[in-house]
């Protein structure tokens, strides 16, 4: 996936979350962000990338996000991994 498309399945991961009151609240808490900040850096691609890590913690959040855009659950990693820091290896 180019960096351009797994921009834009961030910002669409970004507008399921928004619509999710509950699991935003927590994005917010666990990213350190205020809800005005997150609106000011909604393109900056560190948070794009804290979204989509955010959203790969959990399959049932992946697969309601998937549902809701007709994509494939497999994109928000696709999608990670071309963003920044999304090639590095994980050690766990």
């Amino acid at each position: 996936m180019r960096a351009e498309e797994a921009e834009t399945v961030a910002l669409q991961a970004l507008a399921w979350l928004a619509a999710e009151d509950d699991l935003l609240q927590v994005f917010l808490g666990s990213a350190g962000l205020g809800a005005g900040e997150l609106t000011a850096r909604a393109s900056d691609p560190e948070v794009l990338s804290a979204v989509l890590d955010f959203l790969v913690m959990d399959d049932k959040w992946v697969k309601a996000f998937a549902e809701s855009l007709g994509r494939s659950p497999e994109d928000a990693m696709r999608a990670r991994a071309a963003l920044p820091g999304g090639a590095l290896p994980h050690w766990t």
